[in-house]
Order: C-alpha cells, then structure tokens, then sequence
C-alpha cells in the first residue's frame, strides 16, 4: 500500500483570521485563504485545476474559480461526514495529483458557523434519507445534539475503562496551555485551570463546557501538488506519507449506538492501519499528532486506536504532562478547536504542515512525522504528513 506516499506533498497554507463574527461572506473568506495559500507556496491563480472540500462548505468549487479567476478546473470533489472527513479533501487531492487528473488542488473549507448558523444546536433533519430517518429515531428520544450522541457513547467508555471527569480535566488543561501561547487562537493569552473545569457547568452528562469545540467564523486552504513541484516553490514541503479514510460495517455517525462497543475508536483503527502501511511506520515514529477534539473527551479513544497506547489506558497516557509541549507525544499544539478554533479539523491541518516546516509558534524540536485525525463516533479520515 504504498500508492502516492511522500510523492504527493503540501505546498502551501492559508487562514484568515478566526472569530465569532467575521463580518464578510463565506465565499470571501474562503477567497481570502486560498489567495493566502498561494501566496505561501509561490503560485497564482491560474496554477489552479483543482478543488476538494466538504459537502457541507457552502461554496461551489465554480463559484470560487470564478471569484478568483481561476482557469480550467480538471478535478473537483466533496467528502461527506463534516469533520470526520476533516483529512478526506486531501486525500482525494492526493489521488488527484498522484493520477495526474490535476497538478494544483486547492483544500478548503469556509464558515461564519458562529455569525450565520451554529453547529451546536439542536439538529432538526427534515429530509426523508436513510440516514436522516435513522437520526431522527434519537432525536425524537430527546437525544437532539451531536454532543449528546457522543456523551453517550464517551459515558460507555468510562464505565468500561476507568476515566473519570478529571481525565477529561487534564485534556482541557493541555490544549488551552498551548492555545495561550497561539497569537491565532481565540483563547490566546488564557490558560485553563483544573478547578475552573470542574466547576464549568455540564451541558450533556459527563460532558461540561470546556469539552467542547467553538463555534467559529473563519477559513483555511492548503494547497496539494506532487513533491516534485512543491521542492522548486517557496517552502518546504510537508511530504503526504499516508491519507485514508475508514468505516466498518455498522458505522453511523456520532449514533453507533447498535454494535457492542458503542464508543468512538472502530472506524479510527481501520484509518490508522491503512496510514502506517501507507507510510511503512509506527506509532514510535511520531513526534507529535492532531487528534480531532470536536468533543474532548474523544480524543481518549482515538490515542489508543492510534496505537499510541494499549485500549483502556489512555487515561494513564495523559498524565505527567506527556501531551504538552516537551512531552513524550505534544497533541493539539496549535491549542485544537477547543482552545484556537473549530474549522472542521482544517486548522488542525494546517498546523500540522506548520510543524513540519519547523514554524510553529509551539513547535515540537526534532519533528519528523505527524499523523492528524478526523473526527472519531462516525466516518473518519486522517493523514501522516512528514519531513522532506
């Protein structure tokens, strides 16, 4: 399985800024990011030919070519699943370049998820699909959130491994210290203490506030190329060792409430196994890694589905500072969309390309590889990205 591994790279990155009232349109900000990661890799509009980015972008592909005066487009996708496809669009570039169907494949994703429509209300699926019909059979229970599907399912998981609310403390502690160190993130300049998180109010038993990710307004980019190129433009290349995406037989999303282990690591391991046989590493070969935190908690079994500890035992992992900067496995360094923003995992990316360059502003010494996930209880993704 090694197919495009390291012979497809990132080439480029571009943010706005991230808040929770962007005052200008998606279609703008989405322009606006990608205008950036073209400025980042030494490229122009018309190098463009191709475009991947999520169902749930409220962007045409032709819309933004035209917005910014792009050419013939050869190559245009969307993954499904919203955040757990959060690595999909790179991906289905990588496939893209690789096949020689495109040579320049802009990623992005762009929301005023806070300013225009919030994420976390309550989900009313009004169309008669199959998957809405099966969501709707817990909504109609009172179950009404996506917060609510997992804090079911992460309940599950503490009874049957032990962790208890101050585990969850020490993730919320960890990824707030490294975005108060983060000029970008939303919460810079304010780290979390232990008793501030536990006297947070819970939203949905066990999980209290700071569990969960913002709601953000803002847009990232990056821009996916063969390696070939990306070392002739302006910056080093984050080398796309691995990228997949993963389901099992009963997968539903954020509702696996009908198999025996309701809690989010399944669809995770099937994306792990593929990217370490893509790269031909291991778990011991990362320095650092970007694990979705849509719901904090969830990060847990994501870590032991990556192999990073056994199932079970991610609650003694945590401990002793092992996740933050200058620990033996830094997570979420740029502070994750609990702690800079939640752009669906795009920022994560971003940031994982960041520390692959060496320019991260909580940088990890001595990075080689870096695996960022997608979001876990659903349809998942994920990447190992690497050192030219």
């Amino acid at each position: 399985m090694t197919g495009f591994s390291n012979k497809v790279a990132i080439a480029g990155i571009g943010t706005t800024e991230f808040s929770k009232n962007s005052g200008r349109s998606e279609m703008q900000l989405a322009a606006e990011a990608t205008l950036a990661a073209l400025e980042d890799a030494g490229l122009t509009v018309t190098d463009i030919d191709g475009f991947s980015t999520y169902t749930m972008d409220n962007n045409s592909e032709c819309e933004l070519a035209r917005t910014l005066g792009a050419g013939d487009l050869t190559f245009f996708s969307r993954t499904h699943f919203g955040g757990h496809g959060a690595c999909a669009p790179i991906f289905q570039a990588a496939l893209a370049v690789h096949a020689g169907v495109a040579n320049t494949v802009v990623c992005y994703r762009a929301m005023n998820e806070r300013s225009e429509y919030r994420f976390g209300q309550p989900i009313d699926f009004q169309m008669p699909t199959a998957e809405n019909a099966l969501i709707s059979l817990h909504t109609n229970m009172g179950a009404a959130t996506a917060g609510a599907w997992m804090a079911l399912c992460m309940r599950r998981y503490m009874h049957e491994t032990g962790a208890t609310t101050d585990d969850f403390a020490t993730l919320a502690v960890a990824s707030r210290l490294h975005a108060s160190t983060n000029p970008k993130a939303f919460f810079y300049g304010k780290p979390l203490s232990r008793e501030e998180y536990m006297a947070s109010r819970i939203v949905a038993d066990p999980f209290r506030l700071f569990d969960y990710c913002q709601e953000s307004d803002g847009a990232v980019a990056v821009i996916v190329t063969s390696t070939e190129r990306a070392r002739s433009l302006r910056q080093k290349p984050a080398l796309i060792r691995g990228a997949a995406q993963g389901a099992t037989p009963k997968t539903a999303s954020l509702t696996n409430f009908y198999r025996d282990e309701i809690y989010p690591r399944q669809e995770v391991a099937v994306v792990a196994r593929q990217l370490y046989a893509q790269a031909g590493l291991s778990p011991k070969d990362m320095q650092a890694a970007i694990i979705y935190d849509h719901f904090l908690p969830s990060v847990m079994p994501s870590l032991e589905a990556y192999g990073f500890c056994a199932n079970g035992e991610a609650k003694d992992f945590i401990k002793d500072g092992n996740i933050e900067l200058g620990g033996g496995l830094p997570i979420n360094t740029h502070g994750g969309q609990v702690g800079e923003a939640y752009i669906h995992g795009m920022n994560g990316v971003a940031e994982a390309v960041r520390q692959v360059r060496g320019t991260a502003v909580n940088q990890v010494a001595g990075l080689e590889n870096i695996v960022v996930t997608g979001g876990s209880g659903g349809p998942t993704s994920g990447l190992i990205l690497g050192v030219d």
